[in-house]
């Protein structure tokens, strides 16, 4: 099986999801009841998971957008994170 070549492109998306995966967990830091914040943060995670093997910059770069934008309205405190 063939691995395919990571670029310089792969390397910054890959930065970015980090940071927005950094930046939603510690804004659900916020989320009063702790049992909301653990279902949060699970779902927050999952969803990083599932897409964790992406290696089509195009999907990668729709896909970044998508979570930035469902962040956004279930952690409004990240709207300073959105590009």
């Amino acid at each position: 099986m063939t691995v395919p070549a990571l670029t310089l492109r792969h390397f910054i998306l890959k930065q970015q999801v980090i940071s927005l995966y950094r930046h939603a967990v510690r804004a659900s830091k916020g989320i009063p009841d702790p049992v909301t914040r653990k279902e949060t943060v699970a779902w927050i995670r999952s969803e990083f998971e599932r897409n964790r093997h992406l290696t089509d910059v195009h999907l990668m770069e729709d896909k970044l957008k998508i979570a930035r934008r469902e962040i956004k309205s279930i952690l409004p405190t990240l709207s300073h994170h959105s590009r």
